[in-house]
């Protein structure tokens, strides 16, 4: 199964950023794509520019979502909708914003996955891309957003379980850093977010991460590309970096 045996794709979260860019990748390769965000001026603009189908809709709003999505029938769904508010420590946060955190990345994107899948069971064949990232695979300075993403990576694991026999793919893609509008739609007091943005590297750009996910749909039916981590080469992850060497007279 190739990128070439899909016909159709549902992206979430497409109105910009990563989104924006699976969607103009995967229109090119010559899928219909359907492209599903909250901002529908944003959406027209993307279907000018690529021939999606576009939908308005707030992945929160679970019946819609079953309604649409369970009706598509789609062979991908790339579930990329998520938001970062509550970012900063736990005891600082907004019981609102880590509600619409969870909300979105969790919740949303569970649901999402069990409205397509039925379909694809029955035909034998279907891939599910869940966006996570690095937050939910390594300590991180953020315990709500990374508990969202630590969701989505035990999700996928599980999921491959689920669906052995099935046909159906699970990838789980990993971004570290990527220049996209994350963090002004994250944070709000703007010297806060002055320093989450200025990190003095060269950030991943949304349509690496669109590569990555091709990549990934693109392998013959029997591999299934469990997980991609991306970041960039100046960004790493694991905590104390120790120089042994530091301090040792010559």
């Amino acid at each position: 199964m190739t990128i070439s045996d899909y016909r159709s794709a549902l992206v979430t979260g497409a109105s910009a950023g990563i989104g924006a860019a699976v969607v103009a990748d995967l229109c090119a390769r010559g899928l219909t794509v359907h492209a599903v965000a909250r901002r529908e001026d944003r959406l027209k603009a993307l279907a000018e520019s690529t021939g999606c189908t576009t939908h308005v809709l707030d992945v929160r709003d679970t019946a819609a979502m079953d309604d649409l999505f369970g009706s598509l029938g789609v062979d991908v769904l790339i579930n990329n909708a998520g938001v970062g508010r509550a970012i900063q420590s736990l005891p600082d946060a907004d019981p609102a914003d880590i509600d619409q955190t969870i909300g979105t990345n969790v919740t949303a994107a569970l649901h999402a996955v069990r409205s397509v899948l039925g379909p694809m069971i029955e035909r034998g064949r279907g891939h599910i891309v869940n966006v996570g990232s690095v937050a939910g695979l390594y300590p991180l300075l953020s315990g709500v957003y990374g508990a969202s993403k630590g969701a989505i990576h035990l999700m996928s694991l599980n999921l491959r379980l689920e669906l052995a026999g099935t046909g159906v793919r699970v990838t789980e893609i990993c971004p570290g850093r990527v220049r996209t509008e994350f963090y002004d739609a994250a944070i709000d007091d703007p010297n806060l977010r002055h320093r989450f943005k200025e990190t003095g590297i060269t950030e991943i750009a949304s349509e690496d991460v669109a590569a990555s996910i091709s990549y990934a749909l693109d392998a013959p039916w029997y591999v299934n590309v469990a997980r991609v981590e991306l970041q960039p080469t100046e960004q790493t992850y694991g905590g104390v970096n120790f120089d042994p060497l530091e301090g040792r007279d010559e």
